[in-house]
């Protein structure tokens, strides 16, 4: 059996409907129910839905053999796991954004307004870029409007919100998308399976392109 978390929402919704056309469906999954976990043993798999955020930390500790999280998850939290493919989806862009008019100032060091912390700190170290970053959970956009922050670090899908707060994109970080994970040992004793699965994404995500 291949345990598989997969991130709650419409991320794990399309995830899901690209392992059912590799042939691994378990139509349950998509019925409207509180259940978290999901069995088939025709495929040999379980699957089971999780904050999208814990996906790696499930996967890293074992509870899932594999899992799908974005890359921004993987650059800020560093879980110990494999990437094996990219799939494709959920694409976005990591970005440093600030209110439009915006110019540095050399002269005081930048508040960086961010839920991705490290992947912000590695950014700006790579540029020789002193900081101080402002840790939020949520609404990273106000930042800047109130003053809290000079710029904001934070993931941009089309840019709207950016736009409606008169707020613009000054660099692109790196780009995001979903990408399948996997525990190091149950890569090991369960490798011809998930490499079997992995074989089955990958032509779906070439036919795709």
């Amino acid at each position: 059996m291949i345990n598989i978390a997969l991130p709650k929402g419409r991320l794990g919704e399309k995830v899901y409907r690209m392992f059912e056309k590799a042939g691994y469906g378990c139509p349950e999954i998509l019925e409207n129910s509180r259940k978290l976990i999901f069995e088939s043993e025709t495929f040999g798999i379980r699957y089971f839905w999780v904050k999208p955020s814990d996906v790696a930390i499930y996967v890293e500790r074992g509870a899932a053999d594999i899992g799908v999280a974005g890359k921004d998850i993987i650059c800020e939290y560093k879980p110990d796991v494999y990437e094996l493919l990219d799939l494709k989806t959920g694409k976005c862009r990591m970005v440093v954004a600030a209110l439009k008019g915006y110019e540095y100032n050399d002269d005081r060091t930048l508040r960086v307004a961010t839920k991705f912390s490290s992947i912000a700190r590695e950014y700006y170290d790579s540029i020789g870029k002193d900081i101080d970053i402002i840790h939020l959970n949520g609404s990273i956009e106000l930042a800047p409007i109130l003053g809290l922050s000079d710029v904001i670090v934070d993931i941009v899908e089309t840019g709207t919100t950016l736009k409606e707060n008169n707020l613009e994109v000054l660099e692109t970080i790196m780009p995001i998308s979903a990408r399948l994970i996997a525990n190091k040992a149950g890569f090991k004793f369960k490798s011809e399976s998930i490499k079997s699965l992995v074989s089955s994404l990958s032509a779906q995500i070439g036919d795709m392109s």
